[in-house]
């Protein structure tokens, strides 16, 4: 299967639109779905995308905040894409629906993006 094109950039899009999307690697292999998109209120960026892997038919999904600016959205086949082996992705530190982490707290977000190879969205 081809690669995808990820030129064309939208510059702004609804997060609306993005929500549900699915996720792949570079390999193509599917990694989950968009669940939400979270903003920093004070500085008005997107910081995290939560992303739900694992479980069958919805039930048992691991959650993971995956920081915003490791993502690219292929707008040609409606998905975004994480350049991350998926073996990775199921040893990254995740969270289910009853206990998220305060996506706030700098120390928690500082891990997050270190795993990822992203540089913090506040820097």
């Amino acid at each position: 299967m081809a690669q995808p094109q990820l030129m064309h950039q939208p510059k702004v899009m609804s997060a609306s639109t993005l929500t549900g999307d699915s996720v792949v690697n570079l390999q193509n292999e599917s990694l989950g779905k968009i669940e939400h998109i979270m903003l920093d209120l004070a500085s008005g960026r997107v910081a995290y995308a939560v992303l739900s892997f694992g479980g069958f038919l919805g039930m048992g999904d691991k959650l993971f905040a995956i920081p915003w600016s490791s993502l690219t959205v292929d707008t040609e086949n409606k998905q975004l894409v994480l350049n991350i082996d998926k073996k990775l992705l199921d040893n990254a530190p995740g969270f289910d629906n009853e206990h998220w982490p305060n996506m706030a707290d700098r120390t928690w977000a500082t891990g997050i993006n270190k795993y990822y190879g992203a540089r913090p969205y506040w820097e």
